[in-house]
């Protein structure tokens, strides 16, 4: 089949057919607006999303900072380390707000260290103990994905609701297509039975 067929075939629901019905205009205006939203809804959705929370890890990184902490008790190593691998532990640590208040917490700490060795913590704007921001790298990684997760989500649920839309459409043809043939069939001579 040459191209200009194939495109021709394609856009049949458009062109002045008289056997065009007014379901068949209806379900060309709902795929249209389904690839429109698709297209246009979502490159807006992944920009939106992913610019959102590139400036929520910016925040995280301006409001975030390392102190160093001094351990309370020791922590020993982990039995089921391995070939020398690092093991984490919760462990009790103190260190200075940014008000120069002493303050206690519970952090991830590598095991096998002694109370007294000093480990770098990250606090926020009130001193309470949090977790590391992202790095840029890091961030602009994360915001992709969420951008492109969103985007995803939208098509799916664009495309979930154009296709109960054209089901539906469908469901009436069949209807149509029932009612015609209880008027056309007993016209028939031609009996099977």
């Amino acid at each position: 089949m040459r191209s200009g067929t194939y495109v021709k075939n394609r856009l049949w629901r458009w062109d002045n057919n008289p056997l065009r019905r007014r379901d068949d205009i209806i379900e060309a205006w709902i795929v249209l607006a389904v690839w429109t939203a698709v297209v246009v809804g979502g490159t807006v959705t992944g920009l939106v999303t992913a610019h959102a929370a590139d400036e929520v890890f910016a925040r995280q990184r301006e409001e975030r900072h390392a102190v160093t902490a001094v351990l309370l008790l020791d922590v020993p190593r982990a039995a089921t380390a391995v070939g020398g691998s690092t093991d984490h532990r919760i462990a009790s640590v103190r260190w200075s707000a940014p008000d120069g208040s002493a303050r206690t917490g519970r952090t991830l700490v590598d095991t096998g260290l002694k109370a007294g060795s000093r480990v770098t913590v990250w606090q926020d704007g009130q001193g309470h103990l949090t977790s590391a921001p992202p790095d840029i790298t890091e961030a602009a990684i994360e915001s992709g994905v969420l951008g492109a997760a969103s985007s995803a989500a939208l098509a799916g649920l664009v495309f979930g609701a154009g296709a109960l839309a054209r089901w539906r459409l469908d469901q009436r043809r069949f209807d149509d297509w029932g009612r015609e043939w209880d008027l056309v069939g007993p016209r028939w001579g031609h009996r099977t039975s």
